[in-house]
C-alpha cells in the first residue's frame, strides 16, 4: 500500500495534475459541486420537495440584495415560492445522480458490444457496428425524445413523473452507447492480435477470460477519457429533455426543469430563477469538460514526456 501510494506521487499523472491550474481549478470546483448536491438535504436551508415549507406568498421574491429581496431568500424564490438556493441544491443533486447513471448504463452496454463486436469480429462485428451506426445517424437528443415519448405512453403521465429517475438514466443511456461501442472496438482490434492474447489462447483460456480480463484492462483509459465527456452530455441531455417537457416533474425539479419553469418569466422581470440554475448548468459542465481535456491529454502516451 505505501509502495502504491509512493508510486503515485511519483507519477507523471500527479505532476501533471499539479502543474496545470487548469486542471486543479476544475477539480476543485468540481469537487465542491459533487459534495454540495449529495449533501443537499443536509445543507439547503429549506426542502423544495416538502409542500410545508412552500409558502405561494413567498413568489418571485428577488434575491437577498436587491431592493425587494429578503434575508431568508439568499438568491431569491421561483414561481412556487421555492427557495431557489435549496432547490438548486437539489436540482444538482438530481442532475449528477441521472448523469452518473446514465453514463454507467452506456458505459455497460457499449463496453459489452464493443469487446464482442472488436474480439469476435466477422458477421457479429458487422451487425452491432451497422445498429450503432443507424443510432448514431440520428441526433443523440431525438433519439432520447423518442425513447422518452415512447416511455410516457406505455406507463402513462402520472406513473411516468413517479419513475422520471430511473426512466431518464434509461433514456439517455439508450441514446448514446454507441459512443462507447465505437471506441471500445477500435481498442480492442489493436489488442487482440498482440503477443499477451496469443499467449493466453494458446494456454486454453476461453473466449470470455481473455475479452474481459485481459483485453478489457488495456482498453480502459481510453473509456475513462471518454466518461468524464459522456457525463456532461448527459447531464446536459437531462436538462433538454427536461426543458422541453420530457424529463423531471415539476415537484422534483433537475437544472433543466428549473430553467424551464422560469424561462417564461425571464422578461417579466424574474430573471433569477432561470439565471442562477443557467449559471450553474454552464459552470458544472465546463469544469467537467476541462478535466476531461486535460485527462485526454495526460493519458495519451504520445504526449507521454517521461
Amino acid at each position: 500500500m505505501n509502495q502504491t501510494l509512493r508510486r503515485f506521487r511519483r507519477s507523471y499523472f500527479l505532476y501533471s495534475f499539479r502543474r496545470d491550474w487548469v486542471a486543479m481549478t476544475s477539480f476543485t470546483v468540481l469537487l465542491v459541486f459533487l459534495l454540495a448536491g449529495l449533501a443537499a438535504p443536509l445543507i439547503a436551508p429549506y426542502h423544495p420537495w416538502d409542500p410545508d415549507s412552500i409558502d405561494i406568498m413567498n413568489s418571485e421574491i428577488p434575491p437577498r440584495w436587491m431592493e425587494a429581496g429578503e434575508s431568508s431568500f439568499l438568491l431569491g424564490t421561483d414561481v412556487q415560492g421555492r427557495d431557489m438556493l435549496s432547490t438548486m441544491l437539489f436540482g444538482l443533486r438530481l442532475s449528477i445522480v441521472i448523469g452518473l447513471g446514465a453514463v454507467l448504463l452506456q458505459g455497460f452496454l457499449g463496453i459489452v458490444v464493443g469487446l464482442v463486436a472488436g474480439y469476435i469480429g466477422g458477421r457479429a462485428d458487422s451487425i452491432l457496428m451497422r445498429i450503432a451506426d443507424i443510432q448514431l445517424s440520428f441526433p443523440y437528443l431525438m433519439v432520447a425524445i423518442f425513447i422518452s415519448a415512447i416511455f410516457q405512453v406505455a406507463f402513462g403521465i402520472g406513473r411516468y413523473e413517479e419513475l422520471a429517475v430511473p426512466l431518464l438514466v434509461v433514456i439517455i443511456g439508450l441514446a448514446e452507447w454507441p459512443v462507447y461501442a465505437r471506441t471500445v472496438r477500435a481498442a480492442v482490434m489493436g489488442e487482440k492480435n498482440k503477443e499477451y492474447v496469443e499467449a493466453a489462447r494458446v494456454i486454453g483460456l476461453s473466449r470470455g477470460k481473455i475479452m474481459f480480463r485481459h483485453v478489457l484492462p488495456n482498453t480502459l483509459t481510453s473509456v475513462l477519457v471518454i466518461s468524464t465527456i459522456q457525463v456532461a452530455n448527459a447531464v446536459m441531455s437531462e436538462a433538454a429533455l427536461s426543458f422541453l417537457g420530457l424529463g423531471m416533474p415539476v415537484t422534483k425539479p433537475s437544472l433543466g426543469s428549473l430553467i424551464r419553469s422560469g424561462f417564461e418569466y425571464i422578461f417579466s422581470g424574474s430573471w433569477w430563477i432561470t439565471f442562477f440554475p443557467g449559471i450553474l448548468l454552464v459552470v458544472f459542465v465546463l469544469v467537467i469538460n476541462l478535466l476531461g481535456d486535460w485527462l485526454r491529454d495526460v493519458l495519451n502516451p504520445k504526449l507521454y514526456k517521461g
